[in-house]
């Protein structure tokens, strides 16, 4: 029996999972680390600790399932988007990582609308400039540490590290080389025009592929590091959103994805490049070559669940352990209680700046309406229905572009909440189906590297062939209603604060 490998290097942690060709999970393995943030509005991760957590849970894979190493047919890589890589000849990282929820590079962003203008780039890159996408962290780079800029061989995205130390071998591919703001989205190649204008050397990007051709092969070093069989197949990939949309089985127009991890993605497939004139969604290559995809992305989703986690829930984190369960099992009992709206306390999930639809890095996560009625269990409700309201906002510009809606498909850590599903079905006011495996990127990866080796003869069958999805929840009217009311004063709230969020912002960094 053969198998497929799916590697994910995402924000938290590397999950990795192995499949059987039907689409049935074997076994995976998860391994965490670290985010840095040495001063406010930064974030930055080791690549070191990429590749050590993928080594572990490779081995953890092969510990689980008692396989032999030759009967992995294929390997996929899916990780994070944005990330800046930087390393010399030898290979070596330059710097530690500066990762997708960076929000420093606020002068590099002016300064490419300044002296190329935001429409020339949208011509050029079919995006609008971020400071999340990694030319502008590279040009933070150029102008804060001019010694590492000289020592720079490549620039790598996360998940394409890894593939170097996996196979020796240069290389990413069209959906996740989107995010950098260096590919002409709608050619799938890079940019030549807009590297010329950063003045950027050529030779530093490496060669851009389709999401399921085969990149290379796991070395011998490799090999003895893993476990893996030197000579294994390892293919494009994707970006972690199109591989969790593969994953999700969007891959035609119609079906949509709502993704909560840890940042939240409202994603559409789509047959022809489509460009929101405002820069407020992303255009990118989909990972199903001649194909594309718009979507809509705010921050913090579930990371604004683990941030209440990490500093408010120690009691809740021990009381979970002794039950064995799920922390988050535990947040949604205690979110079932409440009332939708929960009694007016509505939170802005705006932790790590926002980029749809408002494009803004200083703006701060924020609870309004808060009263000695409020308990901890209506935070948590709060902060489930704020980024619902956020999502929305996403799903909303993606409908004003005429893409067609027959069909959303909600998934990511947060799709496992029964009320969370609700909460977003009564929102969106819609069906939500929610997809039966939660492996998102990491599956969908593993089904491109069974493309790529043959397995399936298109993205398409393979997504015919294996993905399933059931609990599909319906939008109780009287709910609907409520949080339209609640929704439109979430969306007042950002422009009555814009100013603040500005001089907060200006305090903080003093």
């Amino acid at each position: 029996m053969g198998y497929l490998l799916g590697i994910d290097i995402g924000t938290s942690g590397t999950k990795t999972c192995l499949f059987r060709y039907d689409g049935e999970l074997v076994t995976s393995a998860y391994a965490e680390y670290p985010m840095l943030q040495p001063q406010v509005g930064w974030a930055e991760q080791h690549p070191e600790d990429w590749w050590n957590a993928t080594k572990q849970t490779i081995q953890m894979i092969f510990k689980q399932a008692k396989i032999k190493a030759s009967s992995i047919r294929g390997i996929g890589l899916s990780g994070q988007m944005h990330g800046l890589v930087l390393v010399d000849r030898n290979g070596t990282v330059l710097r530690p990582a500066i990762i997708w929820c960076d929000q420093r590079t606020g002068q590099q962003v002016e300064w490419m609308r300044d002296s190329i203008g935001t429409e020339k780039i949208i011509e050029l890159t079919s995006n609008t400039p971020l400071p999340n996408y990694t030319a502008t962290k590279l040009l933070w780079v150029r102008d804060n540490e001019p010694t590492i800029y000289e020592k720079i061989h490549k620039v790598l995205l996360p998940k394409d590290y890894i593939r170097y130390k996996l196979t020796q071998e240069f290389a990413t591919e069209v959906s996740d080389a989107s995010g950098t703001l260096l590919l002409d989205v709608a050619s799938r190649k890079w940019s030549s025009k807009m590297v010329t204008l950063l003045g950027i050397e050529n030779d530093w990007l490496p060669e851009v592929r389709e999401s399921n051709q085969i990149s290379g092969t796991v070395s011998k070093l490799a090999e003895i590091e893993t476990g893996l069989a030197e000579g294994t197949a390892v293919v494009g990939g994707a970006g972690d959103q199109a591989a969790g949309a593969v994953g999700n089985g969007i891959v035609h127009a119609g079906v949509i994805s709502a993704t909560i991890g840890t940042s939240g993605v409202v994603f559409a497939s789509t047959d022809e490049i489509k460009k929101d004139s405002l820069g407020r969604l992303h255009s990118f290559c989909h990972a199903v070559p001649g194909k594309w995809h718009v979507m809509g992305v705010t921050q913090a989703a579930g990371g604004s669940l683990q941030w209440f986690r990490n500093h408010f829930g120690l009691s809740e984190m021990e009381h979970a352990k002794s039950l064995q369960k799920d922390v988050y099992d535990i947040f949604s009992e205690k979110a079932m209680d409440v009332k939708p709206g929960s009694e007016g306390l509505v939170f802005l999930p705006y932790l790590m700046g926002e980029r749809t639809p408002h494009l803004d890095s200083y703006a701060k996560g924020t609870f309004i309406g808060i009263t000695t009625r409020h308990g901890k269990e209506h935070f948590i409700r709060s902060i489930m229905e704020g980024v619902a309201f956020s999502l929305k906002d996403c799903l909303s510009l993606i409908d004003d572009l005429k893409i067609p809606n027959t069909e959303i498909r909600l998934s990511g850590g947060g799709a496992k909440s029964l009320v969370w599903r609700q909460i977003f079905a009564d929102v969106f006011n819609q069906k939500i189906h929610r997809i039966h495996a939660n492996e998102g990127p990491a599956f969908g990866a593993a089904l491109l590297a069974g493309v790529g080796t043959n397995i399936y003869s298109s993205v398409e069958e393979a997504c015919s062939q294996t993905v399933k999805y059931y609990d599909a929840v319906e939008p109780t009217q009287e709910f609907v209603e409520r949080y339209e009311d609640y929704y439109t004063i979430y969306k007042e709230l950002y422009f009555n604060l814009y100013e603040t969020f500005s001089s907060l912002h200006k305090l903080a960094v003093k």
